[in-house]
């Protein structure tokens, strides 16, 4: 870290860390009082304002597009996740939001402020196969998606682990939330009429009910970057596909995130069953975003750990 006090990009990294660690626990805090604080979301706005400083800064420092190592992604990946908080946050104001979610920005901060090597927090110059006009597109697509996915996930583990004793039906799979259809079938007098009765949802129903829309958009952009993705690898490496490991993993994501949606929009599974195949979805994330890395290997792997 001695590089830290000569590079304000770094500075800039770890005031983000500090916000969202005095976040962290206020949002538990707020969570056990059972009551929305501000507060936590004033740091977590001022988090994203500094991830923003610091993304622009090495962009303009670097003269590319700040995503050549893991560092830059990372950093990335956490303004992402600070900026889907804040918009989920929006939906509805809820201390549960910030206890679910600050952790995941939280997590990819000190990741790579402090578990990577000096070199790798240093602007790097993009490899050969970097430099097009594609990088904006697929890559901050691609990231932005996970965040949203990952985001969705953490809000689908919080409905596995409170009002574990009620029954969680889903009602908001396709007519919005705040209402569903009920068919009154009158039998005794014969009425067949079809009425709109407005619920109030519990705690649970609400966060899957934003886990299931943060997930949807998550998992169309995920389809976009895996697109425009096919499209740059057929004119940088001449294929279509060429199943990397980070592509393979890339379509396993988007296959498990495609099984939950299926439940959903299906109404196959009630109860908690979706929840539990986006927590799976968030354990492919991570092995596929972080795991293939650390492994060093494929076409992707240039400028990470061992590029």
């Amino acid at each position: 870290m001695s590089v830290v006090g000569d590079d304000p990009v770094l500075l800039l990294g770890l005031l983000a860390f500090a916000l969202l660690l005095v976040a962290l626990p206020w949002g538990f805090w707020a969570l056990s009082s059972g009551k929305t604080s501000s507060g936590v979301r004033v740091l977590i706005a001022l988090a994203n304002l500094s991830l923003t400083s610091q993304l622009v800064l090495r962009w303009w420092q670097s003269g590319h597009f700040p995503i050549s190592n893991l560092y830059e992604s990372l950093c990335f990946l956490a303004w992402a996740c600070t900026l889907t908080q804040l918009l989920v946050e929006r939906s509805w104001p809820s201390p549960l939001v910030a206890a679910a979610a600050t952790p995941m920005g939280l997590g990819c901060v000190a990741f790579a402020s402090f578990a990577l090597p000096d070199r790798l927090q240093e602007a790097s110059p993009l490899v050969p196969a970097l430099r097009s006009s594609w990088l904006v597109m697929h890559v901050s697509v691609i990231m932005v998606s996970y965040a949203a996915l990952l985001v969705g996930s953490l809000l689908s583990i919080a409905v596995l682990l409170i009002d574990r004793d009620n029954a969680l039906e889903l009602r908001s799979s396709s007519i919005g939330s705040g209402g569903f259809r009920k068919a009154a079938l009158a039998g005794a007098t014969g009425s067949a009429d079809l009425e709109l009765e407005s619920v109030a949802f519990s705690r649970s129903e609400q966060l899957d009910s934003l886990s299931y829309r943060t997930i949807t958009v998550g998992f169309l952009l995920l389809t976009i970057g895996i697109i425009s993705g096919a499209v740059w690898a057929n004119e940088a490496w001449g294929s279509w596909w060429s199943w990397d490991p980070k592509e393979t993993w890339a379509l396993i994501c988007w296959l498990v995130y495609a099984a939950y949606l299926h439940t959903r929009l299906s109404r196959g599974w009630q109860g908690r069953k979706p929840a539990l195949v986006a927590a799976f979805g968030l354990v492919v994330i991570v092995v596929c975003y972080i795991g293939v890395n650390l492994l060093g290997i494929g076409l992707h792997s240039y400028g990470w750990f061992f590029g």
